[in-house]
């Protein structure tokens, strides 16, 4: 006998294109701030998630009250870029609607969370307004397209970029639903006209996530995607694209099978029309090769680990019609990203702007909010949650540095807190075991004496948090990372290397944050005495700790 699929592909393919009931649980279920139980998998398609404030579920089931539900929703910004009248839209209706927060993720993107259900439908049309959707930007689809973000890298940046945009609108699903259930509630077309050859009815088995890295930087993590694109330029030419596959950082605890992985390269595309249609077609392997069975297995690394990676290569190039050339030389050199004040191959000028975590703070936000005023620049999100503003002209240069003054923008943050990133946990995300978002700041706190200690505070040392083994906050490829395993206690990550070239290995289980201090000091204080010279600290870790033979 076969074994069952999952109950979320009865889901997809029963779901009439991702409509569902979605209508009827906004419009009429009045009972509850939730949607219907098939809708909450369906709602995620459209770039949004229930969720509910943890915080306050004990008071509420006292009180015989329903959870207090909320959504979030996550907007798709292939490569992360927004002009600024995009950024006033985004900042209004976060003020209109919700926690008035903005949340920008590791993946270029901002979130706006606590929205209220009877929200939901003008907040996507004030987006829609803007240009700006939540398509596809969560559910068993290709999410969000990120790209590294800071323009200086490479005077092909733009070029390279556009890469994103790309590939994020070829691989739309083509269902209308979207607009007919949030937008103007009316049929657009013919179902028939949306026929998707890619997605079919059944979508993909799990999320898909797509990244492009510009050597020398891979502040995007491209190793840790399902597929990384590594841009190859030579004599300022873009000559094409080493791809990678089979990226995914998610485990469970206690389950032995699940792992995190790390990329492998199959090979390289010289031309435009041979990368898109690769990107393609990896995406249709993993339609039809992927794990409907148990969503633990489902994602592209496991595909390509059950297919073997020569297998999936010679499937793929099937599929495609030609071989993939031979795997080009690059080199990271950074993966931090560039804070303050950088000029490019033109002449304008760029401001990275440190945002802990992603969680934009109301002096900054306001800061922000006057920046979009004059319109003298555009916003882009970069993979480390930060916001780089760019594309300033020489001219407009001393405005924006009045607005920092004004603002006290400029803090003096160490190195380490520079480095690192937490993914949102409690009280919102129904995953997290532990704290993460909240936490991290009062930890790095409590590590930078110890840093001061071993006149260490200048090392550009990667820490990384997040609240249970999804890896969100992506801990596997830090130098310290910490997943929570329950209320106040992580396990202890060691070995990443400084780049994102190397996973890190579980080095202690379940630590609290007084053990967590007393191996960060014991493991520093041997750093200083025993490293090699300009030995980053993720590699003295693997070398004499993890890997030690």
């Amino acid at each position: 006998m076969s074994e069952k699929l999952s109950p979320i592909e009865a889901i997809k393919t029963k779901s009439d294109g991702l409509r569902g009931t979605l209508k009827e649980s906004i419009d009429l279920d009045n009972h509850t701030g939730n949607v219907r139980p098939d809708d909450e998998t369906l709602v995620k398609f459209h770039g949004m998630y229930v969720q509910d404030d943890r915080d306050r579920r004990a008071e509420r089931a006292e009180k015989k009250l329903d959870k207090l539900y909320s959504f979030m929703i996550r907007l798709r910004i292939p490569g992360g870029a927004i002009n600024a009248e995009q950024w006033l839209a985004t900042h209004d209706i976060s003020e209109q609607y919700g926690t008035g927060t903005l949340k920008i993720t590791t993946r270029q993107t901002v979130q706006l969370h606590g929205l209220l259900k009877h929200q939901l439908r003008p907040t996507i049309q004030a987006f829609n307004v803007a240009k700006l959707d939540s398509i596809a930007a969560c559910g068993d689809v290709n999410r969000n397209v990120i790209a590294s973000s800071h323009p200086q890298l490479s005077p092909l940046h733009n070029e390279i970029h556009a890469y994103a945009d790309k590939i994020s609108t070829l691989l739309l699903p083509k269902t209308q639903s979207y607009y007919e259930v949030f937008i103007d509630g009316e049929k657009i077309y013919e179902r028939s006209a949306e026929a998707d050859p890619l997605y079919e009815d059944r979508y993909l088995p799990r999320k898909f996530k797509i990244a492009i890295a510009i050597p020398p930087s891979n502040d995007i993590d491209v190793f840790a995607n399902d597929i990384g694109l590594i841009a190859v330029i030579e004599n300022n030419q873009l000559k094409g694209f080493n791809i990678a596959v089979g990226g995914g950082l998610a485990t469970t605890h206690g389950n032995p099978n699940t792992y995190a992985r790390l990329g492998t390269i199959i090979g390289f595309t010289d031309s435009e029309e041979k990368t898109l249609k690769a990107v393609y077609e990896i995406l249709t392997v993993q339609r039809d090769f992927g794990n409907r069975i148990d969503r633990k297995f489902s994602r592209l690394k496991y595909t390509v680990d059950k297919m073997s990676v020569e297998g999936f290569k010679k499937e793929l190039e099937q599929r495609i019609g030609f071989d993939l050339l031979p795997e080009q030389p690059y080199t990271f050199t950074e993966r931090n990203d560039r804070y303050g004040w950088q000029q490019n191959h033109e002449g304008k000028w760029f401001y990275t702007l440190f945002v802990e975590h992603g969680v934009i703070k109301p002096y900054q936000k306001q800061f922000l909010y006057e920046l979009a005023l004059l319109k003298i620049s555009n916003f882009i999100f970069s993979g480390n949650q930060n916001l780089i503003l760019g594309e300033i002209r020489e001219n407009d240069k001393s405005k924006v540095d009045a607005l920092l003054e004004k603002h006290q923008i400029d803090k003096n943050d160490s190195a380490l807190r520079k480095n690192s990133m937490a993914c949102v946990a409690l009280p919102t995300c129904p995953l997290a075991l532990a704290e993460a978002q909240r936490y991290l700041p009062e930890l790095v706190t409590k590590i930078e004496p110890i840093l001061e200690k071993y006149q260490l505070q200048n090392e550009e040392i990667s820490i990384r948090m997040t609240g249970c083994p999804n890896g969100c906050g992506r801990p596997y490829v830090a130098e310290l990372g910490f997943i929570g395993t329950g209320p106040g206690q992580y396990n202890f990550m060691l070995g990443g290397d400084r780049y994102g070239e190397r996973l890190n290995t579980l080095y202690k289980e379940k630590q609290t944050e007084a053990q967590i201090l007393t191996e960060v000091d014991q493991l520093l204080e041997r750093y200083t005495k025993e490293k090699n010279e300009n030995e980053t600290f993720g590699d003295f870790a693997f070398r004499t700790i993890i890997n030690p033979n």
